[in-house]
């Protein structure tokens, strides 16, 4: 897969470097994170009338009242699973468009990622193996929030607002493995990291955010 040139003739490489100086200015330091996003074409992942604006910091709508995450959470997301090292199965809840499964495909051996809306599981599947991204699993939601079947997981990471941390994601870390979630209601939601531990789980506060509300089955 060659990422880079599926970005030809849609955006200059000007474009994409100030995206990556407007990161570091922002304090994403992780060399390996700023070139994901350096390189993986995200005018590719959303509507075409909105391609010029692919490499702004901010997040756009894609459809289904859904959005492609802010490139600035997208790299600090992905900055804190990787702190202590890649982690080798990372599970992500809410695939969308597929931006941030291709930007941890990048990054990790496994990616598993599930999506609830239908429509956007299809065209995110087939978004990414156009790209040629041959190490991520995709999964329709079902009832259980994650992918439990799949056993344990080295870093889970959620990318639609729940009201409170869900138990089942819990029980799906690996010990001394992080769950990063957007935690609140519209207008106040804090970017939280979870970590497994012998006596249970830390609770660590990253930043403040603006997320989609996490869709469960039935809504």
């Amino acid at each position: 897969m060659n990422v880079e040139t599926a970005g030809i003739g849609m955006t200059s490489a000007r474009t994409r470097s100030r995206l990556i100086k407007r990161l570091k200015e922002q304090g994403i330091s992780n060399a390996s994170v700023l070139s994901a996003i350096e390189h993986i074409p995200r005018h590719l992942f959303v509507d075409e009338a909105l391609a010029s604006r692919a490499y702004e910091d901010t997040a756009l709508p894609i459809r289904y009242g859904q959005t492609i995450s802010q490139p600035y959470i997208v790299a600090l997301m992905t900055e804190v699973l990787l702190a202590s090292g890649a982690p080798e199965r990372v599970l992500e809840v809410g695939t969308g468009c597929g931006y941030q499964a291709a930007v941890l495909a990048a990054l990790v051996k496994e990616v598993y990622t599930v999506e609830l809306i239908e429509p956007l599981f299809r065209d995110a599947r087939q978004r990414l193996r156009k790209l040629g991204y041959q190490n991520i699993r995709f999964k329709l939601a079902g009832p259980t929030v994650g992918w439990p079947e799949q056993g344990l997981f080295d870093a889970i990471i959620v990318t639609a607002a729940a009201t409170k941390v869900p138990a089942d994601l819990l029980v799906q870390l690996s010990p001394g493995a992080s769950l990063v979630i957007p935690i609140g209601k519209a207008g106040d939601q804090d970017l939280l990291q979870y970590t497994r531990t012998e006596h249970g789980f830390d609770c660590k506060h990253l930043a403040k955010v603006s997320f989609v509300p996490l869709l469960n089955k039935g809504d």
